[in-house]
């Protein structure tokens, strides 16, 4: 027996706390499931401040000084006759040591949803820890032959020669990156399906493409009724509600990000929209308030 079937037989959970949270947006129905965990170094919050006042803010938060575990948040949508899934989770490479990820694929059984039922994936862009659950052996095989793989045209032209010139990345990931994205462009090439600023995946779902983490990066926005959801990708991290013009050092353009998050933190601060993000503490949602010059993150409470 695996062991998912060994937890059946004695009785006992698989995983003390389902990683899944379902949300209703009118007639659409969305989950967040999480792959998981990235122990990444705290320099990654910020890489242009004072690494005091980095610091000062872990202190404040109540989080360790040296790593800081990230989420690493998947979505999945219905609407109408079609599932969505937006990004795919970090799959596995052992060379980078992040054993806490990688765990979409067995979430997403366990919550039901299976992988031949998937008729559309959305990419906010491709790094390794949002193809890479797609990149796991015996995965492609299970999906559907007319997968639909959305994903901005300009993302598709940066990966042919990134640049990393303004990341501060640990050693190692500048080259998983470029090798999962070469990988997958190989083995999904006729798949995809780039746009250009704009694409309507499902009825009250579209991709909108707005750059900045990496030229071709997008959000997915969500709307039925008069409900609505900005699942944001990696245009905000915990840190840039208080801090937006912190740049993140996985961001290709962290100027034209800072730009983009402030933006789009101001149009959500104006609404009673949703917001959901990859790597904002699991759930993830919650809504955005205006405090003074900076934002304000408000968690929605638990529906249970």
């Amino acid at each position: 027996m695996n062991g998912q079937q060994e937890a059946a037989a004695s009785g006992k959970p698989d995983e003390l706390v389902p990683s899944r949270y379902p949300l209703q947006i009118g007639d659409i129905d969305v989950l967040i499931v999480s792959d998981g965990v990235l122990p990444l170094p705290t320099a990654m919050l910020a890489h242009n401040i004072d690494p005091s006042e980095r610091a000062k803010w872990l202190k404040d938060m109540f989080l360790p000084p040296d790593a800081y575990d990230w989420a690493l948040n998947v979505v999945v949508v219905r609407s109408g006759e079609q599932t969505i899934l937006v990004d795919a989770g970090l799959g596995l490479d052992p060379d980078l040591n992040l054993p806490r990820a990688g765990q979409l694929i067995k979430r997403l059984a366990s919550a039901g949803v299976d992988l031949a039922s998937v008729t559309d994936v959305v990419l906010t862009h491709m790094h390794m820890d949002h193809i890479g659950g797609l990149l796991i052996d015996g995965v492609k095989e299970q999906l559907r032959p007319d997968l639909r793989i959305h994903l901005a045209a300009a993302e598709v032209d940066f990966w042919q020669k990134p640049d990393f010139s303004h990341v501060s990345m640990p050693p190692g990931f500048p080259d998983a990156l470029r090798s999962a994205a070469k990988r997958f462009m190989k083995e999904y090439a006729s798949h995809l399906r780039p746009f250009e600023d704009r694409c309507d995946i499902a009825p009250g779902v579209i991709a909108q493409r707005t750059g900045g983490h990496t030229p071709g990066h997008c959000v997915v926005r969500v709307a039925s009724g008069n409900d609505k959801l900005t699942f944001a990708g990696d245009l905000v991290f915990a840190v840039g509600f208080e801090h937006p013009e912190w740049y993140n050092g996985f961001e290709h353009d962290p100027e034209e990000a800072a730009r983009v998050r402030i933006r789009l933190l101001k149009e959500l601060a104006g609404t009673t929209e949703y917001l959901v993000a990859t790597h904002l503490p699991f759930p993830s949602v919650g809504h955005v308030a205006a405090d003074g010059a900076a934002f304000r993150w408000v968690p929605t409470f638990w529906d249970y």
